[in-house]
């Protein structure tokens, strides 16, 4: 299964079954930053994206997320939701 996280909160983090891809996307990417409330929670997560257009955007470095937070891009985005089915979006 994928989940599409474009809001975090730590509701939602909590419903995110481990061993599930999950990609953050929007403004959910401010809660992948080091030293954020989720950082324990969003590192338990296995595998964990993020979509670098979103962090660019928003003006992040990769170097100030959170270690083990993988960067895609949109054609890794796309293998991502073909490989990974059922889709859960949380917004």
């Amino acid at each position: 299964m994928l989940h599409l996280v474009f809001e975090i909160s730590t509701e939602v983090l909590a419903r995110l079954p481990n061993q599930n891809a999950v990609i953050f996307l929007n403004n959910a990417v401010f809660g992948l930053l080091k030293n954020s409330k989720w950082q324990n929670q969003i590192a338990e997560i296995v595998p964990c994206y993020v979509l670098h257009d979103d962090l660019t955007l928003r003006g992040i470095e990769i170097s100030a997320l959170i270690d083990g937070v993988t960067p895609i891009d949109y054609p890794q985005f796309v293998h991502l939701t073909i490989e990974n089915t059922p889709i859960q979006t949380w917004i």
